[in-house]
């Protein structure tokens, strides 16, 4: 995968029913430095803990990696209110594609994070994945997903195997017509529409 696949999404959002997917811009920075605070966030997505300012150089580096692919998760609702609110009042959490497989770029690693506890048990993090999915599918030419979960963590394990992924010792789906055309099916009422701005913002000094 080329720099110009994988910063295509800079420019795009991603509207479900339940969720909208934008590009992780230095706007999103804050509140998802105050969400990696949590111990047990850490230790879910095996992170360790940064500072603002390191979160801000992460969150630049990884609007410019060629391998990787993120989106913000933002909840529908509050996002389409009016007046409209900032997207900082409006996420819930993150979700990547990982394109680190150097003999195999038809595989993606995707990850979701529901970060607010509030938000978690409502669908979010499924319709999620199944937008970043169908991106995938349509947009990186991916024919194969998998999930690398503790075993700990059940309720993301239940929800990957809900979206057909098989357990094996990582969570995979490898997507055949049929399981394409149900990921399609599943987010026809996605619109993709263009962002508003792309990576070169900057946050202020």
């Amino acid at each position: 995968m080329g720099a110009a696949t994988m910063r295509l999404n800079q420019n795009t959002v991603l509207v479900g029913k339940k969720v909208v997917l934008v590009p992780y811009t230095s706007e999103h920075v804050p509140r998802y430095h105050e969400w990696m605070k949590s111990e047990e966030l850490r230790h879910l997505t095996a992170s360790e803990p940064l500072t603002l300012e390191q979160e801000y150089e992460m969150q630049r580096s990884w609007c410019e990696d060629e391998d990787k692919c993120t989106f913000i998760v933002l909840d529908a609702e509050k996002w389409q209110a009016q007046p409209r609110l900032p997207e900082e009042t409006c996420m819930v959490g993150d979700v990547n594609l990982f394109l680190t497989d150097l003999e195999d770029p038809t595989l993606g690693e995707i990850e979701v994070m529901i970060a607010e506890p509030s938000c978690r048990g409502q669908g979010f993090g499924t319709e999620a994945s199944l937008l970043m999915m169908a991106y995938g599918v349509k947009k990186l030419g991916l024919t194969k997903f998998e999930a690398k979960i503790g075993q700990e963590n059940e309720p993301s394990i239940r929800m990957f195997q809900k979206l057909h992924f098989k357990q094996e010792v990582t969570l995979r789906l490898a997507v055949s017509e049929p399981e394409q055309k149900w990921i399609l099916e599943q987010t026809n009422h996605m619109e993709e529409k263009p962002y508003r701005a792309g990576c070169s913002d900057n946050h202020p000094v």
